[in-house]
């Protein structure tokens, strides 16, 4: 059980390579309303209809969690320590759904890897490639 990042939800949607890691774990998964919109507009950017985007992402069975006030504290809490590497909005609000989740994070983004987190904070970040 996991909690997905974008980028491995379109590594699946796009067939890249990490797909084969993450696929198996679609169905028992949780993903962030923030990283939903995330994946969306990168496809709308790519020139494709969000309506079948959205309807392939809901074949994947995942569960979409919402961004509450908890989260946004704790993603603002996040930000001088994920500033320098790059991380967005979407990358701390992945990071945070982990945190409360207590579930490891499925990711393409090796640079959640140059973080360092308090062990405290029970965020467990795993690279789909």
């Amino acid at each position: 059980m996991y909690v997905l990042d974008a980028s491995a939800i379109m590594a699946v949607l796009l067939n890249e390579q990490g797909a084969d890691v993450v696929g198996p774990h679609l169905r028992d998964a949780e993903v962030s309303i923030v990283n939903v919109c995330e994946v969306l507009t990168k496809a709308v950017e790519q020139g494709a209809d969000v309506d079948i985007v959205q309807q392939t992402l809901t074949t994947y069975g995942f569960r979409t969690r919402a961004f509450r006030d908890a989260h946004a504290r704790q993603s603002a809490l996040l930000r001088p320590m994920t500033k320098a590497f790059g991380l967005g909005f979407g990358d701390r609000a992945c990071l945070v759904q982990g945190m409360f989740s207590g579930r490891p994070i499925l990711t393409a983004d090796r640079d959640w890897l140059k973080l360092d987190l308090d062990p405290a904070f029970g965020i467990d970040v795993r690279l789909i490639r």
